[in-house]
C-alpha cells in the first residue's frame, strides 16, 4: 500500500441521537467530537438512526394499506386498454 493516501482506520464510537446508544466499531469516517468511554477518549459520530430506533429492529413499523392504494388508483384512473386491442 502506498503511504499517505489511505483514511486513518480507527476505533470511532457511533451514538444514536434519538436513544442515546452507543456503538463502538473501527472506522474512518472523519469526526470532530470525542467521547470518554471505559477509561479511553475516543471519536465520535453522532447517527439520526440504528438499530437501537429504526422501525424495523425495534417492531414499530406502519402497516400500509395497500389494498386501498390499489382501489384509489383504479378509481381515479380507472382499469385502461390499449387502442386497437379488444378487451
Amino acid at each position: 500500500m502506498r503511504s499517505g493516501i489511505h483514511p486513518e482506520y480507527r476505533t470511532v464510537v457511533f451514538r444514536d441521537a434519538a436513544t442515546g446508544t452507543t456503538y463502538r466499531m473501527r472506522s474512518t469516517i472523519p469526526t470532530t467530537q470525542t467521547i470518554e468511554l471505559d477509561g479511553e477518549t475516543l471519536p465520535l459520530a453522532v447517527v439520526d438512526i440504528s438499530a437501537a430506533s429504526h422501525p424495523f429492529w425495534t417492531g414499530d413499523q406502519r402497516v400500509l394499506d395497500t389494498a386501498g392504494r390499489v382501489e384509489r388508483f383504479e378509481q381515479r384512473y380507472g382499469r385502461r386498454t390499449r387502442p386497437g386491442r379488444a378487451g
